[in-house]
């Protein structure tokens, strides 16, 4: 995995377990890079892909902060699994049939 993801994953995880707290403010990019032994380019477009998922929010020089749209996007993918699984139930779908089209989904 190459580090910028590596980067990305860890606080995207994070965020979505409740690790950082809407409003926690991210190391800076020179800070993280200097930290990991990382190029700061590689540390920016972690920060980068983050920001385009919505679960960061970068302040100019107030920072780069966890976003209230993390908990946003998380009951829209909720909102989203339950209309999938009423659904499933709908077509007669059993809930292994209707978890591994979830599992095949997820895989691409």
């Amino acid at each position: 995995m190459p580090p910028y993801e590596q980067v990305r994953v860890h606080y995207a995880h994070a965020i979505s377990n409740r690790e950082l707290p809407v409003g926690a403010k991210l190391p800076t990019v020179r800070a993280l890079a200097k930290d990991l032994g990382l190029a700061v380019n590689t540390v920016a477009r972690a920060y980068r892909e983050l920001e385009e998922a919505g679960l960061v929010e970068t302040r100019g020089r107030a920072g780069t902060v966890v976003s209230a749209n993390g908990d946003n996007n998380r009951e829209r993918v909720r909102a989203a699994a339950a209309q999938y699984a009423a659904m499933s139930a709908e077509l007669g779908l059993s809930s292994h049939e209707a978890i591994e089209i979830v599992r095949a989904a997820l895989r691409t």
